[in-house]
């Protein structure tokens, strides 16, 4: 691709370093003519870089592209250690990174469904599951 090999300027602004959750904050500009968009990976690789930290200690999130395109605003969160991000990151932005998995658990609907049979039964029943209805 010859949209990778074209500049991509960062300038980081609102700048705050947050003592108590053991990270550096900031909103990031992206500058990229001539370019549809930056990925997130190549943003926090980038960010990496510039703050001389490991890539996996940075997470980039809610990125806009501005209305004709050539630079994009988000939020950078730079993490002291990958256990400081682990315990203060969000699960699903942990997810998005590669750095937890994925909980896999039945879709909503069909807890709901699991719930609403539930509360037909009595006592150890529950425990049980559905059984077979009684004919009368």
């Amino acid at each position: 691709m010859a949209d990778r090999e074209q500049p991509v300027t960062l300038r980081t602004r609102k700048f705050i370093r947050n003592a108590l959750l053991g990270r550096k904050q900031m909103v990031v500009d992206v500058l990229h003519p001539n370019r549809a968009n930056v990925s997130k990976d190549e943003l926090r690789s980038k960010l990496a870089e510039l703050y001389k930290t490991s890539k996996d200690q940075v997470s980039v999130f809610g990125f806009r592209t501005q209305y004709g395109g050539g630079k994009s605003t988000g939020f950078a969160l730079l993490y002291d250690t990958v256990d400081a991000m682990k315990k203060f990151e969000p699960h699903y932005r942990l997810v998005r990174i590669g750095v937890a998995k994925k909980i896999e658990k039945p879709s909503r609907q069909q807890r709901k469904q699991r719930k609403n049979r539930s509360k037909t039964l009595r006592g150890t029943a529950k425990v049980k599951g559905p059984a077979k209805k009684k004919e009368k």
